[in-house]
């Protein structure tokens, strides 16, 4: 109750200037002055990642509105305080017109787990075709035992849309080796991690770094609650990933030269189940991360998605703290922003996105505009000014996909060897 109330005292503080992300006139963020409003953490995480994150970016800290650079609590004025979670970092954004609702750190990095898993859908969901026969490898099925798997077989000839089923329904570790050495041209693996990693810097995921396809924990890898939140809006965009995260069951065909029969898969995210309106995610876990969940939902025509790292689990499992962070931002007014999630390609056409020119992208957009039909593409009906920042052709964009070659996208980042820690989701 102390902390609750501790969270509503800025309301009564002196207006901060308007956050860089949100429209002219509309409400800025609350923010105390000093250090940042602590979360409301419960309890207070005391897990922490054996291995150091990098070094702090300041241009990628402020990369989708200068408010979103802090440590702690950032909420609209008009919003009623965030639930409590055990979660070290969070963020609730607006799917179709991109507005940041609030978050926790959201720039804070973090090990991702599964939800590694969307990055990958992101990469290769373009690439692949879903009615493409392949035989599955022994390096595919190389995972450390225990973690999850859906249990597909190696020389097993499945449809790579089975796959796909296998990887966002049950969390196929094998599922992501195969789909990410499919995908990854004449490098294989390697080659897919490395396309992972150059549409995470497309998409604007600045503090994301892949090291595994599948999320299993490997040195120097991390992302953000905000990366996730633009890497998750990159999968609702596609058609066939919207098919694919809210399909219930899916059949695993049989193979008869292995003499493996045919057995069903369930989608464990559970949201699905309980929240009305739920309409996908993935969770994650491991022993470095621990739990980690992207979740989203529609209710009276907006689609909010919400992003959690690192929380445990004593009373609330992830998807139950997602549910009740989606709750609060339903409750928010819908000019209520404190930034927002910057559209693919974006940084990319900055003059100096390296150098702080992320930074300078951070604000001036318009969020006053209709949210898109659900279905839409990412920032349908967003207006982002950029000004000067930009490469000439103009000062107004109208935010549009698209996607780097396969050529391109294999030629940057490196990989790591893969984690031994196992998965459990």
């Amino acid at each position: 109750m102390a902390l609750a109330a501790a969270l509503l005292l800025p309301l009564s503080t002196p207006a901060t200037p308007a956050v860089a992300g949100t429209r002219p006139g509309a409400a800025s963020a609350r923010r105390l002055p000093g250090a940042a409003p602590p979360c409301p953490n419960v309890p207070a995480p005391v897990t922490r990642p054996p291995q150091a994150p990098p070094a702090p970016d300041p241009a990628a800290r402020s990369i989708g509105g200068a408010a979103l650079d802090t440590t702690g609590l950032v909420v609209p004025p008009a919003a009623t305080a965030p639930p409590p979670v055990t979660a070290t970092s969070w963020l609730v954004a607006d799917l179709d017109t991109g507005a940041v609702l609030g978050g926790c750190g959201p720039h804070e990095y973090g090990a991702p787990a599964s939800v590694q898993k969307l990055l990958l859908t992101a990469t290769m969901l373009p690439r692949l075709d879903p009615n493409r026969e392949v035989t599955v490898t022994a390096g595919d099925v190389a995972i450390e035992p225990g973690s999850s798997a859906v249990g597909l077989a190696e020389g097993g000839r499945y449809r790579i849309e089975t796959i796909w089923l296998g990887l966002l329904l049950k969390s196929g570790n094998e599922a992501a080796n195969a789909l990410a050495r499919l995908g990854g041209g004449p490098d294989g693996l390697a080659g897919g991690v490395r396309a992972m990693n150059a549409e995470a810097q497309h998409l604007g995921a600045r503090q994301t770094h892949a090291v595994t396809p599948s999320g299993l924990d490997g040195p120097g890898q991390f992302t953000s609650a905000y990366d996730l939140a633009l890497i998750a809006r990159a999968c609702f965009h596609e058609p066939a990933f919207r098919r694919y995260t809210v399909t219930r069951t899916a059949q695993v065909p049989a193979q008869p030269a292995l003499h493996e029969k045919a057995f069903q898969i369930q989608n464990d995210n559970m949201l699905l189940d309980h929240y009305p309106g739920a309409i996908g995610g993935k969770t994650g876990f491991t022993d470095l991360a621990r739990h980690t969940y992207v979740g989203a939902a529609e209710r009276g025509g907006r689609r909010l998605v919400v992003t959690v790292l690192g929380a445990e689990t004593p009373t609330q499992r992830g998807w139950q703290q997602g549910a009740a962070l989606l709750d609060w931002g339903f409750g928010t007014p819908r000019d209520a922003t404190v930034g927002r999630l910057v559209e693919p390609g974006e940084l990319d056409r900055s003059a100096a996105p390296a150098t702080g020119a992320a930074s300078a992208l951070a604000g001036h957009a318009d969020l006053g505009a209709g949210a898109a039909a659900p279905g839409t593409r990412p920032g349908a009906g967003l207006t982002v000014a950029v000004g000067a920042v930009l490469v000439a052709g103009g000062g107004v964009l109208l935010a549009r996909r698209r996607r780097h070659a396969a050529a391109t996208a294999m030629s940057t980042g490196t990989v790591l060897r893969e984690s031994k820690i196992p998965e459990e989701d």
